[in-house]
């Protein structure tokens, strides 16, 4: 039986940016991909958001940032129609700009 050391025998021959596209390429499987939303999810987020926005609820939305999803919790302050955004203040003060489009789900949220 051949004992290896496997990838530590290879590392000494390889060139730093080889290295780091090695890397690279690693992260990139990590990355998700962005689902279209059809017409009836579409007109069931905009119910959600408006019956938050009207009874002043708290909702939780997933929105596609940067090849991630991303969760936030708090209650919607502002609908910015000119820049299609939506202005989420959450529990700790801190204000969200999140793009309409980028928007996957939207939930009424428990109160905080």
């Amino acid at each position: 039986m051949i004992r290896d050391r496997g990838r530590i025998k290879w590392t000494s021959m390889m060139l730093p940016e080889h290295v780091k596209m090695l890397r690279d390429w690693a992260q990139e499987d990590e990355y998700e991909q962005e689902k279209q939303l059809d017409e009836q999810q579409l007109e069931q987020l905009n119910e959600t958001i408006l019956e938050a926005m009207e009874y002043n609820r708290p909702v939780s939305i997933t929105y596609f940032r940067q090849r991630k999803y991303e969760l936030v919790i708090g209650k919607i302050h502002y609908w910015n129609e000119l820049g299609q955004k939506l202005h989420i203040v959450d529990r700790f003060e801190e204000i969200h700009r999140i793009g309409i489009s980028a928007i996957a789900d939207v939930r009424l949220a428990d109160e905080w």
